[in-house]
């Protein structure tokens, strides 16, 4: 198993995983929450369209984080991948309150373990797709509510038990060394570890003290300006990396919104190698660094741990 990585399609070797964007949704419904028309993603053929694009401009993978209750659909994830020669990896796992759904709403930590380890060994509900991911998981802002600590501890033991990373979702970046502190309670090792949204936290103190525990972090809502701005991404990052931390740190845009598509005057999945790539080698970020943000460090956190 080792060095394998699932995707939609099978298990490739991590060297195949080639440029990949590590926390994405290409087939999302947020609106049963949200109410609100723009986060629901089911156009498939403009999925193709804005895949196409991130293939034109290098990338060669994905992660696609969307699980039940956000509105995963891995049979079209499948069909996504065969029709642009992209490679995806579904997730099992619930999201955060109040995305998750009903069945599971009074679960304790084994509840969610068991669930998440049935699609892992048996595949996804009743498909012959299997996720090579644990995700995205969350917390709430400053908070984590009961059902959430259920949540991230069934996630880390489904983990354990299989070798699979767990990739966190972190509420405006808040909460990280507390999940990360979770994790290591199980005795999950760090390089099964993926906290999101670090990208997110204004308060570098807080982010070092994640990185500084040896897991992966995601500086994945690259784009995000409503957020916090790309240029005060651009400089955490670059004191990162200076710091030699640049093999613990993955790359997305977390796009969830028809409004992020290029075909609806967004930036698109490309985003990132368009735009934020040329940004940093600008700033004098070396290629080699850049091939492990986007290449290396993917396929380092999601091939398949030896259990």
């Amino acid at each position: 198993m080792r060095n394998l990585i699932q995707t939609v399609a099978g298990k490739i070797k991590k060297e195949e995983l080639g440029l990949c964007a590590a926390h994405e949704h290409l087939s999302i419904d947020l609106s049963r929450i949200k109410n609100d028309p723009d986060t629901i993603l089911d156009d498939e053929q403009g999925m193709v369209s804005e895949l196409n694009h991130f293939h034109e401009a290098g990338g060669r993978s994905m992660i696609e984080l969307t699980n039940n209750g956000m509105g995963r659909d891995v049979k079209r994830l499948k069909r996504l991948s065969e029709a642009t020669n992209v490679h995806i990896v579904t997730c099992t796992g619930f999201y955060k309150d109040p995305f998750i759904p009903e069945f599971a709403q009074g679960w304790d930590q084994n509840q969610f373990a068991a669930h998440f380890i049935r699609e892992i060994t048996q595949g996804i509900e009743g498909t012959d797709i299997f996720p090579g991911v644990i995700g995205e998981v969350g917390t709430s802002v400053d908070e984590i509510k009961p059902v959430e600590k259920a949540l991230i501890l069934g996630a880390g033991k489904a983990a354990l038990e299989t070798g699979l990373p767990v990739s966190t979702h972190t509420s405006l970046g808040t909460l990280g060394s507390k999940q990360v502190d979770m994790f290591f309670g199980l005795g999950l090792p760090k390089e099964q570890i993926i906290i999101g949204h670090q990208d997110l936290n204004a308060n570098k103190e807080e982010v070092l003290d994640v990185l500084q525990s040896g897991v992966y972090i995601g500086f994945d809502t690259i784009g995000k300006n409503n957020y916090r701005p790309d240029e005060d991404r651009l400089a955490f990052l670059m004191d990162f990396i200076e710091r030699g931390l640049q093999k613990q740190i993955l790359l997305s845009a977390d796009l969830t919104r028809k409004s992020h598509w290029r075909k609806h005057g967004g930036p698109g999945y490309d985003l990132v190698l368009n735009k934020f790539i040329p940004a940093m080698k600008e700033r004098g970020v070396s290629d080699d660094v850049i091939t492990d943000l986007l290449v290396h460090n993917p396929a380092n956190a999601f091939s398949i741990k030896e259990q």
